[in-house]
């Protein structure tokens, strides 16, 4: 008898990891834009950083952090004007900025 082997192109179990590190991978796309998108404009920096207590010389260092992809997302979110207008530059629907918030593992309770 064969072992069958998870990596598999035929294993279920694969297939459902496969797409599961897709929609983590798209979600951390959105939330890098997102970023992109607080950056462009001084006075949504300036929110970000006073909202999470980071200076700009620690933004580097806390992107590496697990978690902080999620808060950008979180901080876009919480503004209903910044994430319509996030989401329509990015060609998002704002259900999209909660899938990939969710995905990278904020949750509202």
């Amino acid at each position: 008898m064969l072992a069958v082997s998870p990596y598999q192109t035929g294993n279920r179990m694969f297939r459902q990891n496969a797409g599961q590190a897709a929609q983590k991978q798209r979600a951390e796309e959105i939330a890098t834009a997102a970023l992109g998108f607080i950056a462009s404009h001084e006075d949504r920096l300036n929110g970000f950083f006073m909202a999470t207590g980071l200076s700009p010389d620690e933004i580097r260092s806390a992107a590496a952090k697990p978690g902080f992809l999620a808060s950008v997302l979180q901080h876009v979110l919480s503004d209903e004007e910044s994430a319509a207008g996030f989401a329509t530059e990015n060609g998002l629907s704002p259900e999209d900025l909660q899938r990939a918030a969710f995905q990278l593992g904020l949750r509202w309770d």
